[in-house]
């Protein structure tokens, strides 16, 4: 196999070991799903199937028997255990040493076998006598073309076939030619064999999906009737291997149970009715968005040049190329977009693994796993929502005694929930735990020194506390946690994704940690403004309005520094003294009320100069001290315009935040 097709292979075998484990999990709570059953049982079979196209026969040798153990689920004679959830997910994390072929010195693999076997061997039940079943069909199959050279094993699909019920096997060899005429890459032989009759055709279908062979299946009494089903594996182009054959997980399509169909797809540009799909390597896609960003630059500039020069012609041409680089933009993050689902996975069986190792039943319930955000977005998220969850079931969650005691039900309750909010992503990690004490936060941050005593605080700026660096209110430290490292860890990760993280917490009921994030860290909407001869921008789904400066707030005071805006008081910051502006006063300012998280800021600008799209370019090293800027944007003239961090300028107008005192300082 060539460099290509394994990262191919590698590629779709880790999504289909994914869709494992997340059935695997779910049919943890839901032992009577068949649709569950089903699907696990599917992917057992492709992951084999697939593993011995490709000539990991260790790796399918090694999934055979717990597909086996499958089919018997599916058949009635083996239930759903614990015992054999547990075992499927340890031989899940066995693949990837089966992959590299590893050597196994402490025999993890036979262990594992063994304790399969002897959890299905004395299951209940057993599967009655072939003998004792009804009449049933005739199943004739052969193996066309050089199907050997693909990696077919006619041995392991007879192992299938006799896992259906299949007797009275039968090998013909009556097509065999002369021994010096044999092609090796062919097989000569043919088979047939008397079938159960409730036997379903979507069951030899699986059987054969990974093999180029022609297979029919005949009533007892009417051996020469075919059926409607004869599939052919890969097409009649025999001599190349076809590795698009396997089939996806996010591809396939699904019965009303749920249950995914592994049988192989029309074409869809001759049936109609589905969508062709192409990989395409990850540095390819940031390629593209950093060109489209500098497209998106480029045709800024020339929407200034057709306005400069009043030409018809000219400002028609730069507004249909601004039109068309709009919609290449949209759709080049469109095509960067992931759902949260696929990194689920990792979270479930962290859940899993804590909540047996610490005791406390938890049911794991995800909310809008199909929401979608930016590819780089997801991968550095998945830390900071680790950390968290590691912390709702260790600090949050009681046992199920504690639980007792106040009338909750034994088993926890942990959601994580995605949702799409104008330009940005909610997700929320919300538990039914014991919460937090605003009044324990507090008396352990005077004690570190990070509040005064006499501070005047409120609940949600209390709780924000908990980021500080090496803050921890547990008194013991564990494994887990207690060290104060992590929270701030969190709050930075988030931060440097030009989002905010927020939590309420009600003592006895349970907390929610809120992070708010944007939909794509390339290219943003801006609002452009000018401060002295500086221009700077604001994410404009930041921004909720603006007003005009009142006169008598012209002038800079030490106590009043709000805006009744409707009757609501709305702290405001000067921008010309955070960032330290010489240039004379101009006769009137604006006020921009932006909003992040669940505060409201206004920012005084000298002048308001409109809207623009803005290719987001990080800061280097030497900026990491400038906290009150997140990036950086090339506007259509070939200058430089500084992005300005609304999240932390919300914390700056809380007098007590530390933010605040550092700019002061």
């Amino acid at each position: 196999m060539n460099e290509d097709l394994a990262a191919i292979f590698q590629e779709e075998l880790s999504e289909l070991v994914e869709s494992l484990e997340r059935a695997l999990l779910d049919l943890k709570s839901q032992p009577q799903d068949m649709g569950l059953i089903n699907q696990v049982f599917r992917d057992l079979h492709t992951i084999k199937g697939s593993g011995a196209m490709f000539g990991y026969t260790t790796l399918a040798g090694f999934i055979h028997d717990f597909e086996t153990a499958f089919d018997k689920v599916r058949n009635g004679t083996q239930s759903i255990t614990p015992e054999l959830i547990r075992l499927c997910l340890a031989a899940r994390d066995l693949i990837p040493s089966l992959l590299e072929d590893e050597p196994d010195p402490q025999d993890q693999r036979g262990q594992i076998l063994r304790a399969l076997r002897a959890e299905t061997s004395g299951a209940p039940g057993a599967q009655p006598a072939p003998s004792a079943k009804p009449e049933g069909a005739l199943l004739s199959f052969h193996l066309k073309g050089k199907a050997l050279a693909l990696g077919a094993r006619p041995d392991l699909v007879l192992e299938e076939l006799k896992t259906l019920g299949a007797t009275e096997i039968e090998a013909d060899i009556s097509a065999l030619p002369p021994l010096a005429d044999m092609d090796p890459d062919m097989c000569y032989m043919s088979w047939k064999m008397v079938m159960p009759a409730g036997v379903a055709e979507q069951d030899l279908d699986d059987v054969f999906v990974f093999v180029d062979a022609d297979w029919r299946l005949h009533s007892a009494t009417a051996p020469t009737a075919p059926t409607q089903s004869e599939i052919a594996g890969p097409p009649d182009t025999a001599s190349e291997a076809r590795p698009s054959a396997i089939p996806l997980p996010d591809t396939d399509t699904k019965s009303e149970s749920g249950t995914r169909n592994s049988t192989p797809k029309k074409d869809a540009a001759n049936s109609g009715d589905g969508m062709a799909t192409v990989r395409v390597p990850a540095a390819r896609l940031d390629t593209l968005m950093d060109t489209v960003g500098e497209l998106v630059t480029v045709e800024a500039r020339l929407a200034d040049m057709a306005r400069s020069s009043g030409d018809p012609a000219l400002v028609s041409t730069a507004e249909l190329i601004a039109q068309l680089a709009t919609q290449l933009r949209d759709a080049t993050i469109v095509m960067r977009m992931v759902p949260l689902r696929s990194i689920i996975g990792r979270f479930r069986r962290l859940i899993l693994s804590l909540s047996e190792s610490l005791g406390k039943p938890v049911d794991f319930v995800v909310v809008g796993e199909e929401t979608e955000l930016d590819k780089t977005m997801i991968e550095k998220l998945a830390d900071p929502l680790v950390h968290i969850l590691r912390n709702s079931i260790d600090h949050g969650m009681e046992t199920a005694q504690e639980r007792g005691k106040t009338s909750k039900p034994a088993t926890g309750r942990i959601e994580l929930s995605a949702i799409h909010a104008g330009g940005e992503v909610l997700i929320r990690v919300r538990d039914d735990g014991r919460g937090m004490s605003p009044e324990r936060i507090r008396a352990k941050a005077v004690e570190r020194g990070l509040i005064a005593p006499d501070a005047q605080l409120t609940d949600s700026q209390i709780f924000s506390l908990i980021f500080e660096p090496g803050f921890s209110t547990a008194d013991v430290v564990t494994e887990l946690s207690g060290r104060g490292v992590g929270m701030d860890v969190v709050r930075r990760t988030i931060e440097t994704l030009r989002g905010t993280i927020d939590v309420d917490s009600r003592l006895g009921t349970g907390t929610t940690v809120t992070m708010r994030l944007p939909l794509t860290l390339a290219i943003i909407d801006g609002l452009m403004i000018k401060v002295g001869e500086e221009t700077y921008t604001l994410p404009l789904s930041s921004v909720k309005e603006i007003i005009e400066l009142p006169k008598e707030k012209a002038i800079a005071s030490e106590t009043d520094d709000f805006l009744d805006i409707r009757g609501k008081f709305v702290p405001f910051l000067r921008l010309r003294n955070l960032l330290d502006c010489t240039a004379p006063d101009p006769d009137s300012q604006n006020v921009v009320i932006v909003e992040s998280g669940d505060g409201c800021v206004g920012l005084v600008v000298d002048r308001i100069i409109g809207t623009s799209q803005t290719v987001i370019k990080q800061m280097s090293k030497l900026h990491s001290r400038a906290r009150l800027i997140s990036g950086a944007t090339i506007l259509s003239d070939g200058s430089v315009a500084l992005i300005i961090d609304v999240s932390h300028l919300v914390s700056a107008a809380n007098p007590h935040s530390k933010l605040t005192r550092e700019l002061a300082a």
